[in-house]
C-alpha cells in the first residue's frame, strides 16, 4: 500500500503520529514479538477459566444484562459468533476509511497488551488485515460510546470472521470472505472471551480524536495566517500583539498565536504604511484585535485534549480484563466519558475560531468598514457582486458549527435493559467534530480567498513575505480581482489548499524568527 516505515505495535503505547501514519497514510504494522508471548501467556489463563465449572463473566456466561446466564462449553463458539453478528448493527452511511483503519489499529494495540485474553492468531489476523488494506464497512450510527464503540468494533470483528462487506486496498467493495481469501488470510473462528475483547473499547472515538488533533494543529496556524491577511488588508495594526502586552496575560495558546501574527505582519510594507501619529484609527475591532485570544483558547483546548488522548493511547480498554497476577475482573474503563468530553470541547473551540474568521471576512466586504476597498471587493460596483455570497456560505457554515458545538456528552439514553444506564455518546461527539473540522477549513478558505483579493486591491502597497506568499499560492488556483465569475470552483480549490496543509506550510516557509 505504501513505502512508509512500518509502525511497531505492542512494544509501547502508540504515538499520535503512528495512528495518523497507519490510519490516513496506510503505513504497515508489525507486531512486537514480546507482545505475542504476552498474549499467549494470558490466553492460558482464559483456557483454565474456561474449564472451570464455576461461571466467569465473558468466558462462560452471557453478556450485558445476560451476564448471570451460564453457557455450556459446547455452545461457547456459537456464543462468540452470535455476539459479533448481533452487535454488528450499524446503520447509515459508510464512515471514512481512515476512521475505520484507526479503529482497527487501536483495537489491535489493546489486543497486544496481553490483558484481553485473545489468542495470538487474533492479533496476527488484525495486523494482516491492516497490512492488506482490508477495511471493513462501518456505518455512521450504532455506538453509544459506553461499553466501548460496540457496533463499529463488531463490524471489524465480523470481517475478520469472513462475514459482511469490506473495501479492499483499491477501495473496491468486496465480501469479507473474498477479500480475506485474496489476501491469504484465514477467517477467524472465535473462542471463549475473544468476542468481548474485540468490541469493548473507545477506539473509534479515540482514533477520531487523534486525527482531529493532527488536523487542527495545521488549521489553527492557518487561522493565524488568515487573520494576518485580514488585518493587513484592512489596514489594521500589529502593535496590539506585542510580546510585552501578551506577557500581561500569560495564556500559552494566546502567546503562540500572537507570536505568529507578529511574525506574519512584522515585515509588511502595508502595515508599516500607516503606522505613526497620522493613523487616525484608535483601535481595531475585536475580530482583528482579539484574534490571538480566540485562536489561543482553541490551542489551549487542544493541549488538554492531547493530554487526554495520550492517556487513552496508553490505556488497555476491555471488560473483563486479565490482571498481571492472573485475575479476571470486570471494570468500567470502557466508558467513553473522558474522550467524549474533550471531543465536545474541541467542537466548541472550532465553532469559535470559525466564527471570528467569518467576522473578519465580513468586515472586508462591508461598504461601511472597508477602509477604502470597493464594496464586496467587486470589480464594477452595482454590476458585480464580488465576494458577497462567499460570505453567505461562510455564515451558513458558522451557523451549523454552532449547532455542532452543542455537547453530545451531556446526553445519555439507557440501554441493555438498564444495565447500561448511563452512556457517553462519545461516538456522536466524534462524528460531529469531524464535520465541524471540515467546516472550519472551508470558513478559513473563504477568509483567505477574501484576504488575497483585498491584498491585491491595496496595490501599489505590498503585502508581507508570508501573507504575500499565501496570496500567490491562492493565485495558482483562483484568479485575482476582476469581473464576477463562477466562484464555487475557486472556493473549493482554496479549501483544498487549506485542508491539505499547503497554506500553513508556505506561511511557515516565508516566516523569519
Amino acid at each position: 500500500m505504501t513505502d512508509l516505515a512500518p509502525v511497531l505495535v505492542g512494544a509501547a503505547p502508540l504515538a499520535p503520529a503512528d495512528v495518523v501514519a497507519v490510519a490516513r497514510l496506510g503505513a504497515p504494522v508489525v507486531i512486537d514479538p514480546a507482545a505475542l508471548v504476552r498474549v499467549a501467556e494470558t490466553r492460558s489463563v482464559i483456557d483454565g477459566l474456561a474449564a472451570d465449572p464455576h461461571p466467569h463473566y465473558g468466558v462462560s456466561t452471557g453478556f450485558g444484562a445476560l451476564a448471570t446466564t451460564f453457557i455450556a462449553p459446547d455452545r461457547r463458539m456459537q456464543l462468540q459468533a452470535s455476539l459479533i453478528r448481533s452487535h454488528a448493527a450499524g446503520t447509515g452511511p459508510e464512515i471514512e476509511r481512515e476512521v475505520t483503519r484507526g479503529l482497527q489499529l487501536l483495537r489491535l494495540q489493546t489486543l497486544t497488551s496481553g490483558r484481553t485474553g485473545v489468542r495470538p492468531i487474533v492479533v496476527e489476523t488484525y495486523a494482516a488485515m491492516l497490512n492488506a488494506g482490508i477495511t471493513p464497512i462501518v456505518r455512521e450510527y450504532g455506538s453509544l460510546g459506553c461499553s466501548g464503540d460496540l457496533a463499529p468494533l463488531a463490524h471489524i470483528a465480523l470481517a475478520a470472521m469472513g462475514e459482511g462487506d469490506v473495501r479492499n486496498a483499491d477501495g473496491a467493495l468486496r465480501s469479507a470472505a473474498d477479500a480475506l481469501r485474496a489476501a491469504g488470510i484465514e477467517p477467524l473462528t472465535l473462542v471463549e472471551k475473544e468476542g468481548l475483547a474485540l468490541i469493548n473499547g473507545t477506539d473509534g472515538m479515540l482514533g477520531t480524536l487523534v486525527l482531529a488533533l493532527h488536523d487542527l494543529q495545521e488549521l489553527l496556524l492557518t487561522a493565524d495566517i488568515a487573520a494576518a491577511m485580514s488585518i493587513e488588508s484592512q489596514l489594521g495594526t500589529d502593535a496590539v500583539f506585542a510580546a510585552d502586552l501578551m506577557a500581561l496575560r500569560p495564556q500559552t495558546g494566546q502567546t503562540e498565536s500572537a507570536a505568529n501574527l507578529r511574525a506574519f505582519l512584522g515585515d509588511s510594507p502595508m502595515v508599516a504604511s500607516h503606522k505613526g501619529p497620522d493613523d487616525g484609527r484608535v483601535q481595531d475591532a475585536y475580530s482583528l484585535r482579539c484574534s490571538p485570544q480566540v485562536h489561543g483558547a482553541a490551542r489551549d483546548t487542544m493541549a488538554h485534549a492531547a493530554m487526554i488522548a495520550g492517556r487513552e493511547l496508553a490505556s488497555v480498554i476491555d471488560n473483563p480484563v486479565i490482571t498481571l497476577d492472573g485475575r479476571i475482573e470486570s471494570n468500567g474503563n470502557f466508558h467513553g466519558a473522558p474522550v467524549a468530553a474533550v471531543l465536545d470541547f474541541l467542537a466548541i473551540s472550532v465553532a469559535d475560531v470559525a466564527s471570528v474568521s467569518e467576522r473578519r471576512t465580513d468586515r472586508a466586504l462591508d461598504p461601511a468598514r472597508r477602509h477604502g476597498l470597493p464594496p464586496f471587493l467587486a470589480d464594477e460596483v452595482g454590476v458585480d457582486s464580488g465576494l458577497m455570497i462567499a460570505q453567505y456560505a461562510s455564515a451558513g457554515i458558522v451557523s451549523e458549527l454552532k449547532r455542532l458545538a452543542v455537547p453530545a456528552s451531556v446526553d445519555s439514553i439507557p440501554s441493555s435493559a438498564m444495565q447500561e444506564d448511563h452512556v457517553s455518546m462519545g461516538w456522536a461527539a466524534a462524528r460531529k467534530l469531524r464535520r465541524a473540522i471540515d467546516g472550519l477549513g472551508r470558513v478559513l478558505a473563504i477568509e483567505i480567498l477574501t484576504g488575497a483579493r483585498a491584498l491585491d486591491l491595496r496595490a501599489p502597497l505590498q503585502a508581507g513575505p508570508a501573507t504575500g506568499a499565501v496570496r500567490d499560492l491562492v493565485r495558482t488556483v483562483a484568479a485575482g480581482p476582476g469581473p464576477d465569475r463562477f466562484l464555487s470552483p475557486e472556493m473549493e480549490a482554496v479549501t483544498e489548499l487549506v485542508q491539505s496543509g499547503a497554506v500553513a506550510r508556505i506561511a511557515k516557509e516565508h516566516t523569519h524568527g
